[in-house]
């Protein structure tokens, strides 16, 4: 299936109201691990789906399933496996690597039981960045009223007062840090590790867990130190490995029980990615629909709106999993690719986003493919959680139906044509809903899995490689040249770096 072929049959459909469309399909959600997904408000009809099936088959994507699963080389610049699913697996569903790297969760497991059982800390600093950063403040936010009085603060930036902001109150002596780095060469990880070290002072049992893949470099840095060390596969890539020991500080934290439901809930979609047919597979799905709005419709955004507080900070979480995996033009073997990529992901909290972005997504210039995610909480005030839902619900429907003018004047007789006109809402903006009845710690596994395999799976269909990111190992390149220039033991190669150099200094 040609991608002209797919952009022919989008232009046709493109001038279907969308009203008209999502109401043909209205009833055909597909369901699995807790969750449910309605693409009934994307400009999708029966055909533009068999064709997106056959682009599936085409591109294999149940071979590069396969090929995940099976522990094969899919991180082609390395020349590596890509094993974070081995992490939440069962005993019989591992072989050769994949064991280590799944033994290698237990020990962080069983140190989290230990050290949660021994009442030593009350707070916990956690220092990394990126995916040693994102995935467990996702974690923690989503379920912090499991801490039973561990206080777990977080440090990724180099500015000095991230770090400052996170020890503000905290005691030395009740202290654990611990920090996350694969290779422990992170300068802003260690530049706070550092400061966090000295601010700790002398100690006789370790107060430092350090969670790498380089523990002879952790154990030269730490020199006479006491510190844990834990295992970050090589074979885990940092925005994958939430499941991993860089998660220590939330087994501590929220305990390790409910750190094993979250694996529970990720395995289930792991074994779902490998068994459903494409027309039922959550994750194949996703990914067909990344590629119909980025690469065939042109859409250079998609927006997450997380009707959720436990969920505020899948926006950003999902920011790095799919834009550093998936935003490259180039396929492995070097060709330029001749199709967009992975959209600009962008998003926030629902209800909150509806006071200020939600007025651009209904009236703005702009149409850009909308994701609601709707998590509901069988614990939470009944109330509240209705309102949100109907919020979720009603914004869906004006993005996609509109408001007429005749509408807005029948509903509000007396306007003047001024008024009127400025309160038509255009409506055929896509959006997806995905719903979750019985939002727990298996269905947040569960779901960050699925937008795993969602991202792997575009990457397939966009002919890239999701696992490296040389992109922002030029810009760690750049800042180092650049420490000399800013101490003034170097000159600036480029004029408008030499220029604002110039300028920070006050010269």
């Amino acid at each position: 299936m040609t991608l002209q072929s797919l952009k022919k049959h989008a232009a046709q459909i493109g001038d279907v109201s969308l009203k008209d469309l999502s109401h043909r399909r209205a009833n055909r959600p597909i369901k699995a691990c807790g969750w449910t997904m309605s693409t009934a408000r994307q400009y999708l009809d029966d055909k533009a789906e068999d064709l997106l099936i056959a682009h599936a088959e085409d591109a294999g994507l149940a071979e590069a399933v396969s090929r995940l699963f099976a522990a094969e080389i899919v991180n082609t610049s390395e020349g590596r496996a890509a094993l974070h699913w081995a992490l939440r697996a069962s005993s019989d569903e591992v072989r050769g690597n994949a064991v280590e790297v799944r033994e290698s969760i237990e020990a962080a497991l069983e140190f989290a039981a230990d050290v949660r059982a021994s009442g030593r800390f009350d707070t916990i600093i956690h220092i990394g960045i990126g995916g040693s950063d994102f995935g467990p403040r996702l974690i923690y936010d989503a379920f912090a009223e499991n801490t039973a009085g561990i206080d777990l603060r977080f440090c990724a930036n180099v500015d000095p007062y991230d770090l400052e902001r996170a020890l503000a109150g905290a005691d030395p002596s009740r202290t654990l840090v611990i920090g996350v780095s694969k290779s422990f060469g992170t300068e802003e990880t260690l530049y706070n590790l550092g400061r966090a070290k000295a601010w700790l002072g002398q100690t006789d049992t370790p107060q430092i867990a350090l969670v790498t893949a380089n523990p002879e470099r952790a154990l030269a840095w730490a020199s006479d130190t006491p510190v844990q060390i834990f295992d970050m596969p090589e074979s885990v890539g940092g925005r994958f490995s939430l499941w991993s020991a860089a998660s220590l500080s939330c087994m501590i934290a929220l305990g390790p029980d409910v750190f094993r439901q979250l694996l529970s809930g990720a395995r289930d979609m792991d074994r779902h990615v490998q068994t459903a047919d494409i027309g039922d597979n959550l994750p194949m799905l996703l990914a067909l629909l990344d590629f119909w709005n980025a690469s065939v419709r042109e859409q250079a955004m998609r927006v997450t709106l997380a009707y959720s507080n436990r969920l505020r900070l899948l926006p950003t979480y999902l920011q790095q999993l799919e834009m550093e995996s998936n935003g490259k033009t180039v396929s492995p073997e070097g060709q330029m690719l001749e199709h967009a990529t992975v959209p600009a992901i962008w998003g926030g909290e629902g209800s909150i986003g509806q006071h200020s972005y939600h007025q651009w997504l209904h009236q703005g210039a702009q149409s850009v493919p909308a994701e609601f995610i709707i998590a509901l909480d069988k614990g939470a005030e009944p109330e509240g959680q209705t309102a949100l839902v109907a919020h979720a619900l009603a914004q869906a429907e004006v993005l996609a139906n509109g408001r007429t003018l005749e509408q807005v004047k029948a509903e509000e007789p007396g306007l003047s044509d001024a008024i009127a006109a400025q309160k038509v809402h255009p409506g055929g903006r896509p959006s997806t809903v995905l719903s979750c009845n019985d939002f727990n710690a298996e269905a947040f596994g569960s779901l960050i899995a699925l937008y795993e395999h969602r991202t792997y799976l575009a990457g397939v269909l966009w002919g890239v490689n999701p696992f490296d990111q040389w992109g922002v190992e030029r810009g760690k390149t750049m800042a180092q040249r650049l420490k000399p220039v800013l101490t003034g033991s170097a000159e600036a190669e480029d004029p408008v770096t030499a220029g604002l150099v110039e300028q920070l200094r006050g010269e």
